[in-house]
This record gives C-alpha cells, structure tokens and sequence, in this order.
C-alpha cells in the first residue's frame, strides 16, 4: 500500500480521506499552509505600507527589487515555508508571531530590507493579520472555487429547462395532483432562485480592519502621533480588496463573514430542494437514470439504479449548512473586546466550503445523468382530468354561470374522472361556443399556461 493510499484511509475527516481528490481546488486556500501564505501576504503588504508612509522616516522606501523581493516571498511561500513557520510556533506557541519571525528570519540578511525588520508587523495585533487573512482567502475561495461552480450548475439547468421548455408534467401540490407544468419551467424556478442567491453571493462585502489592539490605533499614535491612521489604514485595507471596517474591538466583528456564509447557505438549501425533488420524480418515473457500466445499484438487487448522486448532493450541502449556521450564529459574538473562541471556528470554514464543493459536483454529476420519461409523464397526466376542473371554473366564472366552484367540485372531488365525463360536463354548459370548443379540446398536457414561454426566457 502506498503511503498515500494509507494516509487517505486513515484521514479522520472525509475531505481528506474518501473525498479528498474532490476537494484539491480549496486546499491551497483553506488549508492552514493556505491561512500561513495569506498571513504573510498581509504583513509584506503591511511592511511595504508603512515604507510608502514619508511621515515614517525612520523606515526609508524600498527600491523597486527590493519591494519585488518581499512580494515574492508571499507569492512564491512554499510548504517548507510554511513547516518552517510551524517549527518556530512550537517555540512560540504562537502562530502569528511564528509569521512574524519567519519573515524576520527570511529578511536579516538581506542588505536594503534588514533594517527594517522591525516594521514587520508593526503596530499590529494578531487580529489585525488574521482578520484581512480569512478575508482574502473568503474572497478567492468565493472568486476562484464557489461562483465559478455555481455558475456551472445553473448553466445546467438553464439548459435543461430550455430543452425540456415545453414538456409537460403533472404538479402535485401537497402531493396530489395540481394544475400541470412543464418539465422546463421547474427547473426554470431554480435557476431563477439561484441567481438571485448567486448574485447576493457575489456582493456581500467582505470587510477588513489594522486598527491595533483594541481599535483604536493606540500603538500607532503612540509612535506617529502626526499620522492620520484612520485614513492610512482605510487605504491600506481597500489596496487588499476589502471592504474598510472603521469601527472594531480587536477583533472585525465578523459580521461580513456572517453574510456569506448566509449566502452560501441559502444556495445550498435551493439545491438540497432541487434534489429532493428530482429524487421523487425518479421515484414517479419522471426521469431516467444513464446506466454506468460497472456500477452497483444495490449489493442484493441487481435491477435498481438508485438516485445515488442526488442523495449524497443533499446530504453534503446538509453538512456545509449545519456548519454554516454555527458560522453565521457564533462568529459576530466575542466577549467584551476580545474572546478567542472564533480562532477554532474560523479555522473549519475550508469544512463547509469543502461538503459545498462535494454537493455541487454530486449534484452535477447525477444531473448529468438524467433523461426525461415522456410516456410516463403522459401517463400520469393522461389519468388526471380533474385538474382541467380549475380551467373549466375560471371561464364558468368570467360568463356569471352558477356556482361554478362548488358545481366543479361537486364533479371532481373524490370522484374518478375521465376524459368523456369532463367533457360531458363541459358540452352541457351555457357558454359561447367558441369558449366551449377552447375548454373540449383541452387536455392536462395541453394545459400549462405560459409554462414554455417562462421556461425558454430563463
């Protein structure tokens, strides 16, 4: 056995273990060498910050070379890096300050940076760093992984709605049978609620703060009382990408991170929707499962070719959501100015992210499956005929005939109906006669409304 196939099968959670193939996009963004990288990104960024500041004069501005060189230890930090880091933070116990020495350690000798190795990390609480860390790796993850995926699933959809646009399908509001639809239209109400979700998503601001240690820059006006910190650090945090958080305790409230996981949570819960339903109408013979050669439906029943894809979507995209409100409940609280319960919670969001990943790629992949049944679709409308009693209804309404709704029911409810009794009824009722001819040649299947045109605009 390889070392990392034994690795894999002893890995204690499923994203490094059976799923851990599935997940390699997040990795280098969540992992704690991905949190070590986006560490030392923000004190490099910092440090140059402070070189720009002519105020600062004891820190003269880098050459060109020498800002390219710390840049590339950000952006070229390796795994022995960052195992480096973790070397010092046993000495430490500390896993800022370990960034800080490395930094340190990487600078002493070179010529224009040593001497102002004491500007790394200065004026800077540890949460100044971690905070616009976890910002920066939210929002790649976000720009890289998350929306790229989603956009690849409603484009799915979207084009399953169209091809199946005018396919019609019985509903089956509180499960009986309802108005009919078509097969397009719903998965034409998902794509909608997805980019409605997706878009909230993609705005949510992501904010960020370097205030010190209890937001009020005490250090930094200690040191440069002349410098206007509020403005310096409203530039410097915007320069990262983020969205300036001007009023903190030492930590950023983390309300922003909040409103993501929010975001990612409801698209998530759309999705676990959709896979229920597409699950029952599996169970209905609404669709067809592609049969993959090799695979095992069932270990005792070899004809079952079980909806195994959209089950094991929904169940991650449960696990993401479990996480993500715990996320959305716990992160905004801290007591007082400070408490550290956040640090061990903040470090499971590749956890969420990751059963997200999973669900968005089960789900695509048993979508990819699926081929519509037409013939049953037919039958199951074909055996419902009471469902044009709210056509019927509508036009007895709109000519002031009698009692339309309770003579209707009185016809439909708990009674079989069938394509002569409902026209029956129809061909003895007083209404004009092109009216009448319109509601005869009606069936379910032709009864959809506007269900194509709605499908195809999506």
């Amino acid at each position: 056995m390889s070392a990392d196939s034994q690795t894999t099968l002893l890995a204690l959670s499923p994203l490094d273990g059976r799923y851990a193939g599935k997940v390699d996009a997040l990795r280098p963004i969540f992992s704690e060498f991905g949190l070590i990288k986006a560490r030392v990104k923000v004190e490099v960024e910092w440090l140059l910050a402070l070189a720009d500041e002519p105020a600062i004069v004891e820190l003269a501005p880098f050459s060109a070379a020498a800002a390219a060189r710390l840049r590339a230890l950000a952006e070229h930090l390796s795994v022995e890096d960052a195992a480096r880091v973790k070397e010092i933070e046993r000495t430490t116990n500390h896993d800022v300050k370990a960034v800080e020495y490395l930094i340190k350690e990487r600078l002493k000798d070179d010529a224009e940076l040593g001497p102002a190795l004491e500007f790394v990390h200065f004026a800077c609480t540890s949460e100044d760093i971690n905070n616009l860390s976890y910002a920066l790796m939210l929002n790649q993850a976000r720009q890289d992984v998350l929306l790229p995926k989603l956009d690849e699933l409603i484009q799915k959809l979207r084009a399953i709605a169209h091809e199946h646009a005018a396919l019609p399908m019985l509903s089956r509001t509180h499960g009986q049978t309802a108005s009919p639809t078509t097969v397009g239209k719903e998965i034409a109400n998902v794509v909608a609620r997805l980019q409605r979700q997706g878009e909230t998503l993609a705005g949510a601001l992501m904010p960020g703060k370097i205030n010190g240690a209890v937001g009020n820059y005490n250090a930094h006006v200690a040191a440069y009382p002349d410098i206007d910190w509020t403005a310096f650090s409203q530039r410097f945090v915007t320069s990262l990408g983020l969205d300036w958080q001007p009023y903190t305790t030492q930590i950023e409230p983390h309300d922003g991170i909040a409103e993501v996981c929010d975001a990612q949570r409801r698209i998530d819960t759309v999705c676990i929707d959709l896979c229920r339903d597409v699950w029952g109408y599996i169970s209905l013979g609404y669709f067809k499962q592609a049969v993959k050669a090799g695979e095992v439906g069932s270990s005792t029943m070899p004809h079952k070719v079980n909806p195994i894809d959209f089950e094991n979507a929904e169940g991650n995209f449960g696990i993401a959501n479990a996480l993500f409100e715990h996320f959305a409940a716990k992160l905004p609280i801290s007591r007082w100015q400070r408490d550290l319960t956040d640090s061990t919670v903040l470090r499971a969001l590749g956890t969420a992210f990751g059963h997200a990943l999973i669900g968005f790629d089960a789900l695509l992949r048993g979508l990819g499956k699926l081929s519509a049944n037409p013939e049953r679709l037919a039958a199951d409308l074909d055996a419902a005929w009471e469902v044009l009693a709210e056509a019927v209804q509508t036009v007895m309404r709109r000519y002031g005939l009698p009692n339309p709704y309770e003579q209707l029911k009185a016809l439909t409810r708990g009674q079989g109906i069938n394509e002569a009794s409902m026209r029956q009824f129809i061909a003895s009722l007083d209404l004009p006669e092109a009216d009448k001819q319109r509601l005869l040649a009606m069936t379910p299947g032709s009864y959809v409304g506007l269900a194509e045109k709605l499908a195809r605009e999506i």
